[in-house]
């Protein structure tokens, strides 16, 4: 292990966590997000209600990596490796999928309250799939994860792990939480007015979905 690695702290695991989240991470979580913004964004500020259950998924995934790094040692780093983990972010793409493929239209009567008209299109199970899907993005190996659980495996203390896991997962989701709440939920609502029949838009990226939660679940790509 290097001197380097071994004097990560809190700070230098924000910081690199920022670095992760305004890079690579964006490009993986494209294929994921993109067709749930699609689907799912009907109106201003929904953007946030993918990107809080999702951002927080892969928060605490980060978090609860590093505690276990921490009490286990380096022998997290090869079993991350060696798991299927690849199986959780499938299979709650594919649930997440399911959800808002099986959504009831949003009511259109100007007789209800917005709020009750709003509620039949809120599938459960919906929010909890977008926050495995989140904590399985986490899951997935990668050398910034890897500096991170080596750094907290050599602090032999699960709580100064618990620490720099969530400095690093604070400093990742921040900037996928921006780019995502905002700038995709802007496109998500074009595409809808844009491509056809509203419904059968969230029919097609439903699908698209959870094709793509099958093939990730099969091993067939990794974020």
């Amino acid at each position: 292990m290097t001197v380097e690695t071994a004097a990560l702290g809190v700070p230098a695991a924000l910081a690199m966590g920022l670095a992760f989240g305004a890079g690579p991470c964006n490009v993986a979580c494209l294929p994921y997000l993109g067709p749930v913004f699609t689907a799912a964004v009907r109106e201003a500020g929904g953007g946030w209600r993918v990107m809080v259950p999702f951002s927080l998924g892969r928060w605490t995934g980060y978090a609860l990596l590093g505690l276990a790094s921490g009490g286990v040692g380096r022998a997290l780093v090869e079993g991350l490796e060696a798991a299927p983990v690849h199986l959780l972010l499938g299979m709650a793409t594919t649930l997440v999928g399911l959800t808002l493929l099986g959504r009831r239209p949003r009511s259109r009567s100007v007789c209800r309250p917005v709020a009750a008209a709003d509620a039949p299109g809120r599938p459960p199970g919906y929010r909890g799939g977008l926050f495995l899907m989140g904590a399985g993005m986490a899951l997935n190996p990668c050398l910034p994860l890897a500096t991170l659980l080596l750094a907290a495996a050599s602090t032999g203390s699960p709580w100064a792990g618990l620490g720099l896991g969530a400095a690093f997962g604070a400093g990742a989701v921040a900037v996928p939480a921006l780019v995502f709440g905002l700038g995709m939920a802007h496109l998500g609502g074009q595409l809808r007015e844009h491509l056809g029949s509203p419904r059968r838009v969230e029919q097609a990226s439903a699908l698209l979905l959870m094709g793509l939660g099958i093939i990730t679940a099969m091993g067939w790509v990794t974020p």
